[in-house]
């Protein structure tokens, strides 16, 4: 049985990994690094409190077969694009490198649809960034997912979010060739991302765009 890595275990997706992870049998323990606790108890669960700003405090932590990382947040909650890219990019592609440096084989990360880091946009252009850092590190497996709009229930409102969601069905139910911006489960992308950790594909690299996801399930 294999031991798991999650950040950003409190997040959308994170959270989703996180419970099935507990629950998969394949696994025996899962090792998550987070600001403020989860608030629940597990056997398999190994709960770090810790401050990302200090990386170096406790990166030795950061081992075992696979890293789950879907650690995130907006601009809004962020208060400027410096904290966000902090959050987004920095921390993210520390406990990566920190985690291929300990030997953990597989890297897994939730990115966003239309990240590219030659893009104009601020986040998609931040997103791109960090995919294509990491694909440099010294992983055995490494795989991207690209999701489109989230849809499950947060712990804060996004109204234009959810008018986003919304409008985003009806078009791609109206327009076939627009499927992989539809709006996806975060609980799907989660089931989707822990079978790709277990398949036993040889190929180090695979990105995997909103449509694909759901092929995963």
């Amino acid at each position: 049985m294999k031991t798991a890595i999650v950040i950003g275990a409190t997040g959308l997706v994170g959270s989703f990994i996180t419970l099935n992870l507990l629950d998969d049998i394949r696994y025996e323990k899962v090792k998550v690094f987070v600001r403020n606790s989860l608030g629940i108890k597990h056997q398999k669960l190994e709960e770090n409190i810790v401050d990302f700003d200090k990386l170096d405090e406790w990166k030795n932590k950061l081992t075992g077969d696979e890293i789950f990382s879907a650690l995130g947040t907006t601009i809004k909650k962020a208060g400027s694009k410096e904290n966000q890219y902090k959050i987004d990019f920095t921390y993210q592609y520390g406990v990566a490198k920190a985690a291929s440096e300990n030997k953990v084989r597989s890297y897994l990360l939730v990115s966003s649809l239309g990240a590219n880091y030659k893009s104009g946009n601020f986040y998609l252009r931040m997103k791109g960034n960090l995919d294509e850092k990491v694909q440099q590190l010294n992983f055995e497996k490494i795989r991207l997912f690209r999701p489109s709009i989230l849809v499950g229930l947060r712990s804060e409102k996004r109204q234009a979010e959810s008018l986003g969601i919304k409008i985003a069905g009806i078009v791609t139910s109206i327009i076939p060739a627009l499927k992989k911006y539809k709006p996806i489960y975060a609980s799907k992308v989660a089931e989707a991302i822990i079978n790709s950790a277990n398949q036993l594909s040889q190929e180090k690299i695979r990105i995997y765009d909103s449509d694909e996801i759901i092929n995963l399930i």
